[in-house]
């Protein structure tokens, strides 16, 4: 089955956008209303972050980021088979001057890269000019498993660390490297090592691992967001590196970060990872929310 994924990634991937939107189109609409449980969480995502909006709204939008997603899907196509030039093609940079100008002082880098759903290609494209250290999660699926490893290492340029391992294995990666570290931390890891910062005015389990390794690294923190444009290309915009961070307040710095991506978010909200169960852990006593 697995096998059969890869062919037709790998044939999408020669395809032009338009043909791969309207096949997203597709199976955005049929996810949509057969993926029942990951509709529902997107429900509930929306609701508690959107409250001011109304159920039209909020559905529409849903549609919208299911349709993004199956755009994400098939471009893991492009990135694992499309050409070089074909994937560097496809982003284009803005201020990427912020990163470069830290990377020739010298200074070690975090790179803050929420889920958004072009994620893939953003770094994919950037990897091939500069080098990563990266956390990855093994899947259970050892076909997957597999493709997405040689994907992530295709351009012999990231050192990829196992998410079990501990944060001084990253640390120690991280000072012996000239290398930017890669960090996606908005998603729910559980009480430990988190703090409950508002994220769309909602108490919400942040892990502080960006303000850990910023402090034990004395690392720039510099954020960028890869945004799909309407004619499909993708803007991978960078931010200034983060002034006065970290801060001697875990929750702070959390919150700070939190009100960062939500900004974001609100810029192109249906490209934003509704799918994951973000307000999963919740504050002693509060009921689960989904």
């Amino acid at each position: 089955m697995m096998k059969l994924a890869f062919f037709f990634l790998k044939i999408c991937a020669k395809l032009p956008y338009r043909v791969r939107y309207g096949i997203a189109v597709i199976l955005g609409w049929l996810a949509y209303y057969l993926v029942t449980p990951r509709r529902k969480v997107g429900e509930t995502n929306l609701r508690l972050c959107f409250p001011e909006k109304d159920e039209t709204w909020r559905c529409h939008l849903l549609k919208q980021h299911f349709r993004h997603m199956a755009l994400m899907i098939l471009d893991y196509g492009i990135c694992w088979y499309g050409s070089d030039q074909q994937l560097k093609n496809a982003v284009r940079y803005q201020d990427k001057h912020y990163l470069d100008d830290a990377l020739n002082n010298g200074e070690k880098v975090i790179l803050l890269y929420p889920h958004f759903t072009c994620l893939e290609m953003g770094v994919g494209a950037l990897n091939q000019d500069v080098p990563f250290i990266s956390i990855y999660s093994h899947q259970k699926n050892k076909e997957l498993d597999e493709q997405l490893l040689r994907g992530r290492q295709r351009f012999n340029n990231t050192f990829l660390i196992g998410r079990t391992e501990s944060l001084r294995t990253i640390i120690k990666q991280i000072k012996i490297s000239d290398a930017p570290f890669l960090y996606l931390p908005d998603q729910d890891f559980g009480a430990k090592d988190s703090v409950f910062a508002p994220f769309f005015g909602v108490p919400t389990a942040t892990i502080t691992g960006l303000s850990r390794i910023a402090k034990l690294t004395q690392a720039s923190v510099i954020p960028m967001i890869p945004k799909r444009q309407p004619d499909g290309s993708i803007i991978m915009q960078f931010y200034p590196k983060w002034l006065d961070f970290p801060s001697q307040d875990l929750l702070a710095d959390a919150t700070r970060m939190n009100q960062f991506i939500e900004q974001r978010i609100r810029e192109v909200p249906e490209q934003y990872y509704w799918l994951h169960k973000r307000f999963k852990t919740r504050p002693e006593g509060e009921p689960s929310v989904y």
